[in-house]
């Protein structure tokens, strides 16, 4: 479970207010207008930013003043922070250790996670060999190597076409349902949502308007701000 406190962030003109509770296991989107705060939500969850008050909590742990490294937290970016000197093996292995040095154990588990995102055929090709999808698989196996409780995506497939997007989606689904991960995925898509996630949050202005049930979320009739941005 993921739970926020009070949390205050400023950034530039804009004082952000976060409380909420993400549930373990759920599988959670956020949606919103651009520059309303997603990306500072994950970010504070994740440890890259800290706020000015209240407190972050993961599984009743509060971890507000940890740094990145010693959060129980996986995060996937957009731009999938693949390292274009290493091969695909190497880039996941780094999940585990950034020596590269690891044992036998570790590396059976490099040898899984490429297979169970199927790259398997493709570990010791490079980034530049391979296609946008092939190196967001990459980005998720590591993930699966750091074997957290908790996943955050910030819009991980934006750059991804319309049937590849949702393949990542299903893949992305399946490992947080069979690791019962806490997963919040930030995504300017609502049919992501819709397609992926057990609850949607919608937030604009620094502020979770609301999180609910996602067909509940998107059938709303008393949230203006969420129908003005879905153009209806």
């Amino acid at each position: 479970m993921i739970r926020l406190e009070h949390v205050s962030f400023r950034y530039e003109e804009m004082e952000m207010r976060f409380d909420a509770q993400f549930p373990t296991a759920s599988f959670t989107a956020v949606i919103g207008p651009s520059g309303g705060g997603k990306s500072t939500l994950l970010n504070l969850i994740a440890g890259f930013e800290v706020p000015e008050n209240g407190r972050v909590l993961i599984d009743e742990t509060d971890v507000t003043t940890l740094p990145p490294d010693q959060r129980p937290v996986s995060m996937i970016f957009q731009d999938n922070n693949v390292f274009a000197h290493l091969d695909l093996w190497q880039n996941v292995a780094l999940g585990i250790a950034p020596s590269l040095r690891l044992d036998a154990t570790q590396k059976a588990r490099v040898d899984a996670a490429l297979a169970e995102v199927g790259l398997a055929a493709l570990a010791h090709r490079k980034p530049g060999e391979v296609s946008g999808g092939e190196r967001q698989r990459v980005a998720v196996a590591r993930a699966l190597v750091r074997d957290r409780p908790v996943l955050l995506l910030d819009e991980p497939f934006a750059a991804l076409g319309p049937a590849l997007r949702r393949d990542m989606l299903d893949l992305v689904k399946t490992m947080s349902q069979a690791r019962h991960l806490t997963t919040v995925m930030v995504t300017h898509q609502p049919e992501d949502a819709l397609a992926a996630a057990s609850h949607t949050a919608y937030l604009e202005t620094g502020r979770i308007v609301a999180l609910r049930p996602t067909a509940e979320l998107f059938a709303a009739k008393d949230l203006p701000g969420l129908r003005a941005y879905l153009g209806d």
